[in-house]
C-alpha cells in the first residue's frame, strides 16, 4: 500500500505524480534509474516562489508583529505512527497538536513531521543560513483550520511549516531516541511502525530560543511544489550527536532491495526573487527606552568617585 499522505486538499507532502516517479538527485544518478530528479519535477516546481531558499540574516527585515508562538498539545506524550514513505521518515501527528501566534493569521493543526539529511554533516538541510548548510532539517507541517466552505480555496498560507535546522552536538539528544529506535523497523519504503511515547516539545530547542526566527512565503519542497506555504525557519538549531544524525542514512533505504541508503533527500536552494524574508527580532537589539534610561543612569553613577 502506498503510504503517501493525503489530506482534505488531496496533497500536503510527498504526493505521488502521474508518469515517472519523482526522486532526489542521488537516486536519479543511479544506473538504470527512470525517476525524475529535481530539475525535472513537474507541477508548480518551476514557478517563482519556491522553497527552500538561502536566508541572508543581515538582509532579513525585522517585523515586530512576529511575536511568540502558542503551542497547543505539543507537550502531550503519545505513541505515533512512523513511516518510511520512500523519500523520508515521516511521523503522523493525529489531531492533538495546534499552533497559533507568531504572526500567523489563523490557527493551524499539525499533521506530520519529517526530516531531510545527508551522510555529510554540512549538506543535509534544505534551507541554508548565510550560505551555510546544516546536517539535517526537520519540518513540522501544519494545515490552516478553516470552515468547510473555504476548503477548496487555495491561499499562500494554506500550510504553515516550522523548519528546524539540525547540527552536530556533543551529547546524545534523548528527545530523539524514540524516533531513532523506530528506524530499525522501517528500513524499506511503505513500511511503518509505532514509536514509543514522546512529545513534539521533546524534539525542540528550549522555548526561550523559539522567539528568534525567519519568515517568508514559499512552497512545498517536493512535487507538486504548491506555493501555499508560510515558512518559519528557526535560528536556534537542534543539537544531535553525530551517531544520531548518521543513523538516518544507515538504517533507512530508498528501495525495497536495500541497495541505496536514504540520504541527501534535499531539494536544491531556489531563487528568492522579489520576495522579502522577515525576522522576528533584531540580533543584539537595544533595551526598550523605559529600561535604557535607568540602566544608563546606574552606569554613569557607578563611574563617579
Amino acid at each position: 500500500m502506498d503510504l503517501h499522505v493525503h489530506t482534505r486538499k488531496s496533497h500536503i507532502l510527498f504526493l505521488a505524480t502521474s508518469g515517472p516517479h519523482w526522486c532526489y538527485e542521488i537516486q536519479a544518478k543511479e544506473v538504470n534509474s527512470n525517476c525524475l530528479g529535481p530539475d525535472k519535477w513537474s507541477g508548480d516546481c518551476h514557478k517563482s516562489r519556491q522553497s527552500p531558499i538561502n536566508i541572508v540574516s543581515s538582509k532579513a527585515k525585522v517585523n515586530h508583529s512576529l511575536g511568540h508562538f502558542s503551542f497547543f498539545g505539543y507537550d502531550k506524550k503519545q505513541r505515533r505512527t512512523v513511516q518510511n514513505n520512500g523519500h523520508s521518515v515521516m511521523v503522523l501527528l493525529g489531531k492533538e497538536a495546534r499552533l497559533s501566534g507568531g504572526g500567523l493569521a489563523a490557527q493551524y493543526q499539525a499533521t506530520q513531521f519529517h526530516l531531510h539529511w545527508s551522510q555529510e554533516l554540512d549538506r543535509g538541510s534544505e534551507h541554508t543560513l548565510d550560505g551555510e548548510r546544516f546536517a539535517m532539517e526537520m519540518h513540522i507541517v501544519h494545515e490552516k483550520e478553516t470552515e468547510a466552505s473555504n476548503h477548496a480555496q487555495s491561499s499562500e498560507d494554506e500550510m504553515a511549516v516550522l523548519a528546524f535546522l539540525v547540527q552536530e552536538g556533543d551529547k546524545m539528544n534523548e528527545g530523539f531516541e524514540p524516533l531513532l529506535e523506530a528506524l530499525q523497523s522501517i528500513p524499506e519504503p511503505d513500511m511503518n511502525t509505532t514509536m514509543r511515547e514522546s512529545s513534539l516539545m521533546d524534539l525542540l530547542p528550549n522555548r526561550e530560543k523559539l522567539k528568534d526566527y525567519f519568515r517568508y512565503l514559499g512552497s512545498l519542497t517536493t512535487p507538486s511544489c504548491d506555493e501555499t506555504v508560510i515558512w518559519t525557519v528557526f535560528k536556534e538549531p537542534i543539537q544531535l550527536h553525530r551517531e544520531q544524525i548518521l543513523a538516518f542514512s544507515q538504517k533507512l533505504f530508498y528501495d525495497k532491495g536495500q541497495k541505496l541508503n536514504m540520504s541527501d533527500n534535499v531539494r536544491p536552494v531556489q531563487r528568492l526573487g522579489n520576495r522579502v524574508v522577515f525576522r522576528s527580532r533584531a540580533p543584539g537589539r537595544l533595551l526598550p527606552l523605559p529600561l535604557l534610561v535607568p540602566t544608563l543612569t546606574f552606569l554613569m553613577a557607578s563611574l563617579l568617585p
